[in-house]
């Protein structure tokens, strides 16, 4: 079940049909985990090793969209607005 619900909204990020690897997709998955991590530690306050795990997704999406403002510009552009991302 979790499988088929975190396919269902990456269609819209995915660049063919089997792509499961390009950045938009990896930010997409990385925002999606970040956000329940985050909700985790609202409840759970002194779980310090989820809270250094939620650090290290968001430099690596950090770093992702990094990637994609020097490359991709415009790919850039929708993707932080269809994720309402700030910036």
């Amino acid at each position: 079940m979790a499988e088929s619900n975190e396919t269902l909204g990456l269609k819209e990020f995915q660049l063919h049909d089997k792509d499961t690897g390009s950045a938009d997709v990896q930010v997409a998955l990385l925002t999606r985990r970040i956000e329940h991590l985050t909700e985790h530690l609202k409840t759970n306050l002194k779980d310090h090793s989820s809270r250094r795990g939620l650090l290290k997704m968001v430099a690596q999406r950090r770093s992702l969209l990094d990637y994609l403002s020097k490359t991709k510009a415009d790919r850039y552009k929708q993707l932080i607005d269809k994720l309402n991302l700030r910036k």
